[in-house]
């Protein structure tokens, strides 16, 4: 049987991979989606395009939280010293 630290490992590391997919197409999404368009007709957010401030502050800050919710809730405490099965 495989040691149950791998098992959280390999799930942590798939959620990490989330994570990162997530955080990409938010950036992506909006920098594209808003920021594809001509240049005079761009809306402002606190003195920024509102493609950079979704994409780049607001995408950042929404990040953070999530990441803080995901190590909260799903992330595991695991001890990483070798226990003897004898």
């Amino acid at each position: 049987m495989k040691n149950e630290r791998y098992r959280i490992a390999h799930r942590e590391a798939w959620i990490g991979v989330a994570l990162v997919i997530v955080n990409f197409a938010i950036w992506y999404g909006f920098a594209y989606g808003l920021g594809s368009g001509d240049p005079e007709k761009y809306t402002y957010v606190f003195g920024f395009p509102a493609w950079f401030f979704y994409s780049c502050i607001a995408g950042t800050a929404f990040m953070i939280v999530l990441i803080f919710i995901v190590i909260k809730f799903f992330f595991k405490d695991v001890d990483f010293e070798e226990k003897d099965e004898d």
